[in-house]
């Protein structure tokens, strides 16, 4: 059972940054791609970002790509996110999720564990 833990979530106004964290309690960590997910107020979990096992694949959904980067540090167990350029319409729960292959999840099917969710409240 891996176990993952968000945070960096908050309140921030539009145009500003957050930095979001997902620490992992397990040490397969390294083996699974991960990912961050998000859900806003009567919409579907949505996939925003995958990285691959080491680092070297990621991919973006449309709406965030140039915007926020994702990354990981194998050897503190912990995925990040790092948000510029937030806009309202990044108001969501925002989930971390570990995949149970070497690529990151691309849809909520291929992920095997969920983080708890953090809330992300970009004000216009």
């Amino acid at each position: 059972q891996v176990q993952l833990a968000e945070s960096g979530g908050g309140l921030v106004q539009a145009g500003g940054s957050l930095r979001l964290s997902c620490a992992a309690s397990e040490g397969t960590f390294s083996g699974r791609g991960m990912g961050w997910f998000r859900q806003a107020p009567g919409k579907e979990r949505e996939s925003i970002a995958r990285v691959s096992w080491n680092g070297k694949t990621t991919y973006y959904v449309d709406s965030v790509k140039g915007r926020f980067t994702i990354s990981r540090d194998n050897a503190k167990n912990t995925v990040y996110l790092q948000m510029n350029s937030l806009k309202p319409e990044d108001t969501a729960v925002y989930y971390c999720a570990a995949s149970a292959s070497i690529l990151g999840p691309s849809t909520s099917t291929a992920v095997a564990y969920w983080g708890q969710g953090t809330q992300v409240t970009v004000s216009s």
